[in-house]
């Protein structure tokens, strides 16, 4: 499967495994979910949980650019760009998709860890299909095809959800309204926008007497 189907398949299982999570009270909670998940002690600082919290961010954002550019990471663009191609020059298109999709399945889970060490808590809500679509606009808004997009995403989308949040009831339909004319103004997201403005600037001085 790739493509809408795998997309597809992919919301249909988050969408069991939090009816699952919801309805089983005994091991999850159910609606309540689990309460009073907190860190170590050492960790109980706010300010020492921030200061692990960045560097394993730091050293996520580190790695993944590192497979990016390893013979993995070419190997699954050639994938994505052209599967026949790549297939047909002995790339196992499949495998390698799999491999990114447990890699990309490591690094959420260890950011979900993460959110519920930071709140103390963890419900069925954060497992509903509105927070995968949160994680989509916020690929969306930082740029698809840049590490720092997805970075970049989600800083601007919770600074905007906050902000709108606290100043009008309709938060809901101003923060979409800001969402779309964004990605409008910015195909390329935020991150690719600066880059590409960057390239601009880097040409116009290389042409300048």
């Amino acid at each position: 499967l790739s493509g809408v189907y795998m997309a597809m398949l992919t919301l249909a299982f988050a969408q069991i495994t939090w009816a699952v999570t919801y309805q089983w009270d005994a091991f999850t909670g159910g609606s309540n979910g689990l309460t009073g998940v907190w860190p170590a002690a050492w960790l109980a600082d706010r300010r020492a949980y921030y200061a692990l919290v960045l560097a394993l961010v730091a050293l996520g954002v580190w790695g993944l650019r590192r497979v990016l550019f390893s013979p993995f990471g070419y190997a699954l663009r050639a994938g994505r760009d052209s599967p026949l191609r790549a297939d047909a020059i002995g790339i196992d298109v499949k495998r390698l998709q799999w491999a990114a999709f447990v890699v990309a399945g490591t690094v959420a889970g260890l950011a979900g860890a993460l959110y519920a060490f930071s709140k103390g808590s963890i419900s069925p809500e954060s497992m509903s299909i509105g927070r995968s679509v949160d994680a989509l606009v916020m690929v969306l808004l930082g740029g698809v095809q840049t590490l720092a997009g997805p970075v970049v995403g989600a800083v601007t989308f919770t600074w905007l959800h906050d902000t709108v949040a606290r100043n009008t009831d309709y938060w809901r339909a101003v923060l979409g309204g800001i969402i779309l004319v964004l990605v409008l103004l910015f195909p390329r997201g935020i991150a690719g926008a600066a880059q590409q403005l960057g390239e601009w600037i880097a040409q116009r001085r290389g042409r300048a007497p």
